[in-house]
């Protein structure tokens, strides 16, 4: 069979096995290349999303405890906040956005409790900027 006026056998000679039929693709020998290039992806997807300036209370959790900031931005994907300290790109994150009673109509605050993954992090200052990705989240309203 040819593709593009070339033999795909030929193209394929030196790859595995498994790997030597039409329309495999190898994977990258380094698994570091791999996940780079996936979080890159992943990365320029979610800053797709329209961003709004909000400033709105955060308390964070992770391993090396809690912390509280408040918001930079959010988008239907994430959310950009600085802590005191940063944690690594692909960390676990969990935080909660207080949402004003005022803004959401509602007799009492609303926190949105997230579970999120670090997509990016800079220095910002004497703080670290920490783009998050909200993998899951749920709403409790306060009581009042």
């Amino acid at each position: 069979m040819s593709h593009n006026g070339r033999s795909v056998e030929n193209e394929n000679r030196n790859q595995p096995p498994d790997a030597r039929r039409e329309g495999v693709v190898p994977m990258p020998q380094s698994s570091s290349e791999t996940v780079s290039k996936a979080a890159a992806s992943r990365y320029a997807e979610l800053q797709s999303a329209a961003r709004f300036p909000v400033r709105l209370p955060i308390s964070v959790k992770s391993s090396a405890g809690e912390s509280l900031t408040e918001s930079e931005n959010i988008s239907a994907n994430g959310v950009l906040f600085q802590l005191d300290s940063g944690m690594p790109v692909g960390s676990p994150v969990d935080f909660t956005i207080s949402l004003p009673a005022e803004i959401v109509g509602a007799t009492a605050d609303v926190q949105l409790q997230c579970r999120g993954r670090v997509a990016r992090s800079f220095a910002e200052g004497t703080r670290v900027g920490l783009g998050v990705v909200i993998e899951e989240y749920q709403y409790k309203r306060g009581e009042n």
